[in-house]
């Protein structure tokens, strides 16, 4: 995948928006799992680390007790040294980039990671289409999303 996708992707939102506001849900969900698939043979999420770099997860109460627990601290800890509440009451990041993210873009914590993290980029599953406004942001974001809503787009009409 080139270096201009953003360029690109930042120019498709309004096709993009259009696809999964207007787009057979039937079809789209259905391509979803292939060009999943497809998107992560040609895209190593260790090249970019984007994800870890400029977006937060939300940290539920199972992530913090089970992180706390792989860091050997207390929840309490974990929270007051990590995350701060945000304006929806969910738990996120201090800072950016991720404080677990490696030199490597690894993470230190990738067994134990947030479920938002494991999940991330939602190209296998409905939050593609039911949370639009996300799926655009990431299209701009994470290279794999802006790949599955562009082939999306050549087979959708």
């Amino acid at each position: 995948m080139n270096n201009d996708w953003k360029k690109e992707s930042s120019e498709k939102q309004k096709q993009f928006k259009r696809l999964l506001e207007k787009g057979s849900k039937q079809k789209i969900l259905k391509a979803l799992p292939d060009l999943h698939e497809e998107a992560f043979e040609k895209i190593n999420c260790l090249d970019c680390a984007n994800c870890c770099k400029n977006h937060s997860p939300r940290f539920k109460q199972p992530d913090i007790k089970r992180i706390a627990k792989y860091l050997k601290i207390k929840e309490g800890d974990l929270v007051s040294r990590y995350l701060k509440l945000d304006n929806e009451n969910d738990y996120v990041l201090r800072q950016k980039p991720c404080p677990f993210l490696a030199s490597d873009n690894t993470c230190n914590i990738y067994d134990v990671r947030p479920s938002d993290c494991s999940r991330y980029p939602y190209t296998d599953e409905d939050v593609l289409i039911k949370r639009i406004p996300l799926t655009l942001t990431n299209s701009q974001v994470c290279p794999a999303v802006f790949y599955v809503l562009n082939e999306l787009e050549k087979q959708i009409k």
